[in-house]
């Protein structure tokens, strides 16, 4: 049925931009097939309504004019649906070629690949190479979490999703209801910032710890969605990078080197160890935890203490 009223709606479309003079609800329902097998005359106008209405939603601008004998007719002119000429300079050019590099690895690839091509269509200077610009820049972003996609379209059509959760502090996961905001990838892994109905507030989510299918929820949002950049804010401090205290570690030589650059100072010790002052926010355990037995806590205790539930956690798999 979505395929039928698709194919409708873009009938109507060509119909009312090829004509030069309005046409009448009588001309357009002897013109499209779909309207020719409507039961009734009734069935016909509501049908044509609605399509009507949808075709303005998504931006077609239909005019309604009436002529002398007092018959309506409809047309949409194409001076009024014609979008103003895209122009791009070298840098913008090359930025849209480094989006489309990064998503090399998502099913975004060839949505991407086919803007590029369309823009070069439209106009961009033949001089000017999206993909060659700036070639040394080589992002990459990876994609593997399956949860990526249907979030990402959630975000962008603002559906509640339900999905099991597990945290990195417990043994099996539980089911989270969420109204996703956006995503944002932070530090090669990607984060979920979104409103958490089940605990009433803002919560962030890593998509690698998301299990199994992720479900769309009927109805509307109902907590007011951030701006962007309050949600990139969020996203980096629960991923660990708004940090206002210290934490004192050690770590083994030879390792751990992301740690070594957050270090404010280093310490070396005896028997192959180094001990590290660095700076200590929310999610500094998750990130611990990463490195093993590379790493061990000396200060302050609750994160000594967190580290290790969490190291428990993830040997009680």
């Amino acid at each position: 049925m979505a395929i039928a009223k698709a194919e409708r709606l873009m009938n109507l479309a060509l119909c009312l931009l090829g004509t030069r003079r309005p046409l009448s609800k009588r001309e357009l329902r002897e013109s499209i097939e779909a309207y020719l097998e409507a039961g009734s005359d009734d069935s016909f106008n509501r049908m044509f309504e609605r399509d009507k209405d949808d075709l303005r939603e998504l931006g077609l601008v239909i005019e309604t004019v009436e002529n002398l004998d007092g018959e309506v007719g409809y047309l949409a002119r194409r001076d009024s649906n014609r979008l103003p000429p895209i122009t791009l300079d070298a840098e913008e050019a090359a930025a849209l070629g480094l989006a489309a590099k990064v998503w090399q690895q998502a099913r975004l690839a060839g949505a991407a690949s086919g803007a590029l091509q369309k823009l070069r269509a439209a106009g961009l200077p033949e001089d000017v190479d999206p993909y060659e610009a700036h070639g040394a820049l080589e992002p990459r972003i990876p994609v593997h979490e399956a949860a990526f996609e249907p979030l990402m379209l959630a975000c962008r059509d603002r559906r509640p999703v339900v999905f099991d959760y597990r945290k990195a502090t417990a043994a099996r996961p539980e089911p989270r209801q969420v109204e996703p905001w956006a995503l944002e990838c932070w530090r090669g892994h990607w984060y979920l910032a979104g409103w958490d109905r089940d605990r009433g507030a803002e919560r962030v989510f890593r998509l690698s710890r998301i299990t199994g299918k992720v479900r769309s929820r009927g109805g509307r949002f109902t907590a007011e969605v951030p701006d962007v950049v309050t949600v990139r804010e969020t996203v980096a401090s629960w991923a660990g990078e708004t940090a206002d205290r210290s934490a004192l570690i050690r770590l083994r030589q030879g390792a751990g080197y992301p740690l070594r650059a957050k270090a404010t100072a280093v310490r070396e010790l005896a028997q192959g160890w180094d001990e590290l002052e660095i700076p200590y926010g929310h999610g500094l355990d998750a990130w611990l935890v990463e490195f093993g037995p590379d790493v061990v806590v000396v200060e302050p205790a609750e994160l000594r203490a967190d580290v290790l539930e969490r190291l428990r956690a993830v040997a009680k798999g």
